[in-house]
């Protein structure tokens, strides 16, 4: 899996993954002030958004979506959806984090909070092109 600055191309990071492998955005809901959690599956080379995780309706979240409630309060809505690549912008109040397999990356200080792009890439190799 690859994430890219979404301007240049420039390689930010690079990760192996296999099918099925989970990828998530954690981050916190720039209005709501709450945590938001969008996982993906990994099906081969795209992401296949599989659950999303909120605790409270706001712009962005799917207010009219079939959701269930945890025993923690918090919404979960099964989304359809596959997608090639990703756009994200890591916001230093949202403080976002890319969550691939059980590894944590700090989206928000690897983009400098630029708009990057995350894809599924075959022969993705684990490297870091800037410090972490």
């Amino acid at each position: 899996m690859v994430v890219a600055d979404a301007e240049t191309g420039e390689r930010l990071l690079a990760v192996p993954v296999t099918e099925g492998t989970t990828v998530a955005l954690n981050y916190t809901h720039s209005v709501e002030k709450t945590p938001v959690l969008d996982v993906y599956a990994v099906d081969g080379t795209e992401l296949e958004m599989v659950r999303m995780e909120f605790r409270s309706y706001g712009a962005g979240l799917p207010a009219r979506a079939d959701v269930t409630i945890t025993e923690n309060g918090t919404f979960v809505f099964d989304p359809e959806g596959s997608y090639e690549r990703l756009h994200v912008t890591p916001g230093r109040v949202a403080g976002h984090e890319l969550v691939v397999g059980d590894r944590t990356y700090d989206l928000v200080d690897l983009s400098d909070a630029r708009t990057v792009t995350i894809r599924v890439a075959a022969g993705s190799v684990a490297t870091t092109v800037r410090p972490p």
